[in-house]
């Protein structure tokens, strides 16, 4: 009795799942499986997500990090490295950045160093494809060559 009860509730099972397949093939606008890598040119992450840090520069190739390193502190397992410089403006010396050093392969996508930014200089990105052969590539310079800070930005 025990081997008839088995054959039926299998069957059954696969109803219910052919059920559940034909309604994803009458219904093509449900599926939410998407068909990565094939649909890579119109993949489009969602809003929230966080792929990487990366600092804005505008048309002038100027940014707006003044190198305060507070998202440096505010990392906590070290992926942000800020290189300091000194640069005289007005007859005075003040900080810039030299390099923005970002490590993706430490960066755990927290985003405690946006909120810690007090000039909204870095954002987190929707890029999503990370994967290198070389971990140098992981390591990048964020900071533009030849860029420099925005006026009126302190």
């Amino acid at each position: 009795m025990d081997y008839f009860k088995g054959i039926f509730l299998g069957l059954r099972s696969l109803v219910k799942g052919m059920a559940v397949t034909g309604h994803y093939i009458a219904h093509p606008k449900e599926i939410i499986t998407q068909q990565y890598p094939e649909n890579r040119e119109s993949l489009k992450m969602f809003e929230r997500f966080r792929g990487e840090v990366v600092l804005l520069h505008d048309e002038n190739n100027e940014h707006k990090c003044t190198g305060c390193s507070a998202c440096e502190v505010a990392c906590p397992n070290g992926s942000i490295e800020i290189i300091p410089k000194r640069v005289e403006i007005d007859g005075r010396k003040v900080k810039a950045i030299d390099q923005f050093v970002y490590h993706l392969q430490m960066c755990t996508m927290c985003g405690l160093c946006i909120p810690a930014c007090p000039t909204d200089a870095i954002v987190m990105a929707n890029t999503f494809e990370h994967a290198v052969y070389d971990r140098d590539k992981l390591t990048k310079i964020l900071n533009k060559h030849g860029s420099k800070i925005m006026d009126g930005i302190k």
